[in-house]
């Protein structure tokens, strides 16, 4: 590299970002490779810490949210013993013995020698021997065909090609302190459509922080974290890093969180930054933060009790300049979510269905402002929940689920009232039909789903939604919280069938496909939204080292 060539790489950040993240894996001796691995595997945490940091959110976010109800993982669920007696045991498979299965700690994947590297011998004094590096990332592919879906510049169809590369550098010291650093480059190829403000951000930082350890609370830590990064609470119905969209949606500010045995408790003052947050969206230049909006709250959830967890949360949107589009004031959210599972034994003692169910409902406050710039009094609210039966023991480990949601609507723009509630920052993508048609605002969503596992491997979902308008005079609002059209066109928004596959090639590598169709009601089809009914299909293979 010439010096001029170092000289334009210095301008952006995010290629300086890469620039080091090259260097690190150039100075990477392949003959110390077995001495880390040795140190990786005697040094991984349990899985159920790694569980509690949000730091990395990937595609499989949509997956486990569609999933997590049907008790495939259910060694730790309410236990119930069926009527009878076994007389024979028979088909009760024992435990694998830990020994034989000690060889998995050295085959490590690829890319698994680069985490939690020891860094003692770069310091004779010691002082750096509990401090480790750790670098990783994805590249992920999706080619996408879409038709008459309710999206800016539509209805038409659109073939497209979404690439996104990610890549973190961390640097820890014991529980102290920790520094994280994560690119991203996302990008958008050969579209038929203009790109929305969730398909492209070039050569950006996706987050960019560091934790420090305040005190122990108790026997739980205290940390404090500040800068640029990702928001994920709860079944993420109103908080996620929207892992599906080309960008991710990070914020930046500050955070508070201190997580136990029983209670994990999180406070957060945050700015918006990329597009995908509602800010302006710069997808060939470097991120912002929006200095007209404050999304703050906290977040509280009890997991001491088995099987069970609760949520309880404030959360607060202030927008201090006119908003067009969307609707700007200070909006409060209080809101509660019980999730939990009580699984039923055969008489051998083995688990052999599970029931399992998620509940959350909100109440929103306080006022807004209409795109005339006149306030008035926000009170709105929604009611969501899921139920499912898995059948553990039956080939396929086939589930059922049923769901529901209501998000309220607006009957009368002159009131002086909005009852519209804002889904604030979801993953709308996992609960309102995945072609990506609506947000939870003005919704009602009667939804049927199934799933099974042909292969250890092979996961195939399929899902029905009845869509219908909670307040047939108030607007449709599209997946990006964006009002559409005049109200008092009917009610009946139609219904979708989603069909989805994912095949786990490995740890590292998976692909994933779907095909999706809706069907309009009158809703649509008798007002200016009026179009043919949609469709898509995406292919999506992803790969993380």
């Amino acid at each position: 590299m010439t010096l001029k060539e170092l000289q334009n790489a210095m301008k952006r950040p995010a290629q300086l970002y890469i620039i080091a993240c090259a260097v690190f894996l150039s100075v990477c001796p392949e003959a110390r490779c077995g001495e880390w691995r040795a140190k990786f595997a005697a040094s991984q945490p349990e899985a159920k810490d790694r569980e509690r940091d949000d730091s990395i959110a990937d595609s499989s976010d949509v997956e486990s949210v569609l999933l997590r109800d049907t008790g495939w993982v259910a060694q730790d669920a309410e236990i119930e013993t069926v009527d009878g007696k076994c007389d024979s045991i028979e088909g009760c498979a024992p435990a694998c013995p830990d020994d034989d299965c000690a060889f998995l700690s050295d085959c490590l994947s690829f890319g698994d020698h680069l985490k939690d590297i020891p860094l003692g011998s770069l310091c004779p004094s010691g002082a750096m021997d509990e401090t480790t590096l750790s670098f990783g990332g994805q590249i992920r592919y999706r080619y996408m065909d879409e038709d008459n879906r309710l999206r800016p510049f539509g209805p038409a169809r659109s073939t497209y090609d979404l690439w996104r590369w990610t890549n973190y550098l961390e640097l820890k010291h014991t529980d102290l302190f920790r520094l994280y650093v994560e690119m991203i480059d996302a990008s958008i190829f050969d579209e038929d459509l203009p790109p929305t403000f969730i398909d492209e951000n070039r050569a950006d930082i996706l987050q960019a922080y560091g934790d420090v350890l305040l005190f122990e609370w108790g026997a739980s830590p205290v940390v404090l974290r500040a800068g640029r990064q990702f928001l994920k609470y709860g079944s993420q119905r109103l908080v996620s890093p929207l892992a599906w969209a080309n960008t991710y949606r990070n914020f930046e500010g500050i955070k508070l969180f201190s997580h136990g045995d029983a209670w994990d408790i999180d406070a957060f003052a945050t700015r918006p930054v990329n597009g995908a947050t509602g800010n302006i969206n710069r997808p060939t230049s470097r991120d912002q933060a929006d200095a007209s909006r404050t999304f703050s709250g906290v977040y509280a959830t009890y997991h001491g009790a088995s099987n069970h967890t609760v949520d309880f949360y404030w959360l607060w949107l202030r927008e201090q300049e006119p908003r067009v589009v969307l609707a700007d004031g200070s909006r409060h959210t209080i809101g509660v979510r019980w999730e939990g599972n009580h699984a039923i034994q055969d008489c051998c003692g083995d688990v052999s269905r599970t029931w399992n169910w998620d509940v959350e409902g909100a109440y929103q406050f306080g006022h807004d402002n209409d795109a005339m710039g006149v306030e008035q009094t926000v009170k709105a609210g929604f009611v969501a929940g899921k139920l499912s039966h898995t059948w553990n023991q039956v080939s396929g480990t086939p589930s059922i689920a049923g769901v529901f949601h209501w998000g309220s609507g607006d009957d009368d723009p002159n009131s002086g009232d909005i009852h519209t509630v804002s889904t604030l920052f979801p993953l709308g993508h996992a609960y309102w039909g995945l072609i990506d048609n609506f947000a939870g605002q003005n919704l009602i969503d009667y939804s049927l789903q199934a799933t099974v596992k042909p292969t250890d491997d092979l996961t195939c979902v399929a899902a029905i939604h009845w869509f219908n308008l909670a307040n047939g005079n108030d607007f449709v609002y599209n997946v990006g919280g964006v009002a559409l059209g005049p109200g008092g066109t009917g009610s009946n928004l139609g219904q979708e069938l989603d069909l989805l596959a994912t095949y786990k090639v490995n740890e590292k590598f998976s692909v994933q496909a779907g095909y999706f169709w809706h069907w309009y009601g009158d809703a649509i089809n008798n007002g200016p939204l009026a179009r043919d009914d949609a469709s898509q299909f995406y292919v999506m293979p992803t790969f993380s080292y």
